[in-house]
């Protein structure tokens, strides 16, 4: 339907232009009506217009490496989507639904050429918006990573907190209780044979004074790690917490999915069911 370009001034891509323009804009463009869970454009269909959202919503959602939908973008009232696709004169990367009655604005090349004819500062308030759709995207991804509990806890981790590692790691091996046995043995023997010439004779108090001082540092160390570890679970569990409601979420949609094909073969079993009433009436009627 026509477009009037009063409407046209709400639309933050064109909030910059005069009426003049407006108003040649308008003679161009129009306005398209979509009914709830329609279809706009799927994956791989030829990109001729781009879309801005009036009224309603809409839902941009693409298909990641693992075959899972991934929703993109769910603009609303001047929300524009399929833009990068219509310029580049590619195929849509992504597929759109109108998630109610929609109305969106249509625009295609020729439109866009004759509005930078027309304001060519127009140009910037555009790529301003693909701008923030890139940093969106990119967001997006970001949080999709797959994240590693170990290399996030490493990143954070200070000198100190890296030395409680690598003495926990230590002092829990077979290495230290060899060394450490090796070495308690030799003390005390060397202590025994050298008798009246002893440093620290029997019963080693020296020794146990090392020894004290050994764990009242070790334990602390120790205790330090554990806390980091501690840390890594916690990290983990909210990991799996993330996995799981995705998985939550990507099943609630399967469902969603599974019960709109059941009420649109319900409404083709109503229909066929109609038709078949009428020709048995109208058999009816002619015997």
């Amino acid at each position: 339907m026509p477009c009037n370009p009063e409407e046209l001034k709400h639309v933050p891509l064109f909030e910059l232009l005069d009426d003049e323009e407006l108003a040649v804009l308008a003679t161009q463009v129009d306005f398209v009506n979509f009914a709830a869970r329609q279809r706009i454009f799927k994956i791989g269909d030829p990109s001729r217009h781009a879309y801005i959202v009036m009224s309603g919503s809409v839902r941009v959602t693409t298909v990641d490496e693992d075959k899972q939908e991934v929703v993109i973008d769910e603009p609303t009232h001047g929300g524009l989507f399929g833009f990068a696709s219509m310029l580049d004169e590619t195929s849509h990367q992504a597929g759109a639904m109108a998630l109610t009655e929609t109305v969106c604005l249509e625009l295609d090349r020729n439109d866009i050429t004759t509005l930078l004819q027309s304001k060519p500062m127009a140009g910037l308030d555009m790529l301003t918006v693909l701008g923030r759709q890139l940093h969106a995207s990119q967001r997006l991804v970001q949080l999709r990573a797959n994240r590693n509990a170990n290399e996030l806890i490493e990143e954070e981790a200070t000198f100190g907190e890296r030395i409680a590692d690598t003495v926990a790691r230590f002092g829990g091996s077979w290495t230290f209780i060899i060394w450490f046995g090796i070495v308690l043995v030799a003390y005390a023997g060397m202590n025994l044979i050298l008798k009246g010439r002893a440093w620290d004779p029997y019963p080693f108090i020296l020794l146990n004074l090392f020894l004290s001082m050994l764990a009242s540092i070790q334990a602390p160390v120790i205790m330090m790690s554990q806390n980091r570890q501690d840390t890594k679970d916690r990290l983990r569990s909210e990991l799996d917490f993330d996995v799981n409601r995705r998985a939550e979420s990507e099943i609630q949609m399967l469902s969603q999915k599974l019960n709109l094909l059941t009420d649109k073969i319900g409404d083709v079993e109503d229909l066929l069911r109609d038709k078949d009433s009428a020709g048995k009436a109208g058999t009816y009627l002619q015997t």
